[in-house]
């Protein structure tokens, strides 16, 4: 008979409440002894906490996003221009307890718990043994919590610095897990689970309406941006889709609101009633899935979309000195590579070679919808005459060779490596005349930046693991 390791054991002899208590009590054991906690680290504690986290963005992805916003918007980076390079940068590994490659799941329950789980799981050991979360240990010590993302907020990102699950596919029961946890703003998509089937846009089997009970405990809720920039309360639900919220180039602004609108909501609600301060979380989803799709524009406007919440974030700072800003990815996503590469294949000659330059980059400002949106309009059904009609009013200036206009009309992918079908073929189109490639429609294991301000930002620099990030964060927490 296979004999489990001792601390696997006793979990598993535990009630869930103890279990969560135990495990937050060997990481505060583990915590202290790999870095000791030292007087000069406990003077810098902050009293709030903003974690501005871009799924999917790794440095190839923070550099495109400053490069872009220098010579389209003649704006600065604050991702790049002001945390990377006047705070503390470090880099995070990223492979999960059971993969090199890890998913978003895994990422973000090593960055929340400070502990590795495997691929799918939401902070919850490998035989399902909670793990105690960020929010839940934030929570634990008087700080209001707050949770933003553009895509759905049971996904795995706010979900796994939040809840636990064995599966980040169980939306119906994080949604239930949340009503518990009463986190005090949570903004963003996934209106669909927490309405019952038959209501617009519901998909909750069990017939309840959890919106209506968030609304019994208090909280203000908001369906789109004016509500949304017109709350006052210091507990807030907005959701604003019933999935995923849309991409930058396709969005209605007046439903959706953008991210750095949330973010300003959030920080206006959290810094209510809260005396201990707060731990904020933002997301931008959007940057990992323009990665899937292969989606430059759509990457170059989900990073513009981030950065301005990243400056909302440290213009709070600006007036509360005690808040430590962080600005990280949880991996990479998509292979991204700007490379100079041959305008065709005919030679191999220099002459025949090609460097990206501004001149490329405005190529793909002109391009006015997502692929994700380009790939719905075309439809299932492609036909070669539509194909040519939506290229030329949203892709002008670019060209589809043919053997990629036959991959999207019998609908066959790039290789076993990119599932976005049409997405990744015109991804690949425009690669060819830009220069902007992508390896792969999924992760990978790239190291991504981690950049920190504040009070306790020393912590974050050098070469760590993710799990480290989530230690630094919870020791930041619960020194006194």
């Amino acid at each position: 008979m296979a004999i489990r390791p001792l601390h696997k054991r006793l979990f598993a002899s535990l009630s869930r409440s103890a279990a969560i208590n135990l495990a937050l009590a060997v990481l505060v054991v583990t915590a202290h002894a790999v870095a000791g906690i030292t007087g000069a680290l406990a003077a810098q504690q902050p009293r709030n906490i903003i974690i501005m986290l871009a799924d999917g963005a790794a440095a190839t992805q923070w550099d495109f996003g400053r490069y872009s916003s220098l010579i389209l918007r003649q704006q600065p980076f604050a991702s790049t221009d002001t945390v990377f390079r006047k705070g503390s940068v470090g880099l995070l590994r990223t492979h999960s307890a059971n993969a090199i490659v890890t998913d978003s799941a895994a990422a973000a329950s090593a960055m929340s718990t400070g502990i590795q789980v495997e691929n799918g799981a939401l902070s919850v050991t490998p035989n399902g043994t909670p793990l105690p979360t960020l929010m839940e240990v934030a929570k634990a010590n008087g700080k209001r919590i707050g949770l933003v993302t553009t895509a759905r907020v049971y996904d795995a990102t706010p979900a796994a610095f939040s809840l636990h699950a064995k599966s980040r596919w169980n939306s119906e029961a994080l949604v239930d897990q949340y009503l518990q946890l009463e986190p005090d703003v949570l903004l963003g998509g996934g209106a669909d689970y927490f309405l019952p089937a038959g209501a617009r846009g519901g998909k909750r089997k069990d017939g309840k309406d959890v919106i209506a009970a968030f609304r019994a405990k208090g909280y203000e809720l908001a369906s789109n941006t004016a509500e949304l920039k017109a709350a006052t309360r210091s507990k807030l639900l907005g959701l604003f889709a019933a999935e995923d919220m849309q991409f930058e180039l396709d969005r209605n602004p007046e439903v959706e609101p953008t991210t750095a609108e949330m973010a300003a909501a959030a920080l206006k609600a959290l810094s209510q009633n809260g005396p201990h301060g707060f731990v904020l979380l933002v997301e931008n989803e959007n940057v990992d899935t323009a990665g899937h799709h292969n989606d430059a524009a759509s990457l170059m406007r989900a990073l513009w979309a981030f950065d301005d919440a990243v400056k909302v974030a440290l213009e709070f700072q600006r007036h509360n000195p005690d808040t430590l800003v962080i600005v990280t990815g949880d991996h990479e996503t998509g292979g991204f590579s700007i490379t100079d590469a041959l305008k065709d294949l005919t030679k191999l000659t220099w002459e025949n070679r090609f460097s990206p330059t501004a001149e490329h980059l405005r190529m793909i400002g002109r391009i006015s919808i997502s692929l994700s949106a380009f790939s719905e309009r075309l439809g299932a059904k492609a036909a070669g005459e539509r194909l040519d009609e939506l290229l030329a009013k949203h892709l002008p200036g670019f060209r589809l060779d043919p053997d990629l206009r036959e991959l999207i009309l019998r609908r066959r992918p790039l290789d076993r490596n990119f599932g976005a079908l049409t997405q990744n073929v015109l991804g690949r189109m425009i690669a060819r005349q830009t220069g902007y490639y992508w390896g792969t429609s999924g992760h990978t294991p790239e190291p991504v930046v981690v950049g920190a301000i504040g009070p306790g930002a020393e912590l974050f620099r050098g070469y760590q693991d993710n799990t480290d990030f989530g230690k630094h964060l919870h020791r930041l927490i619960q020194v006194k």
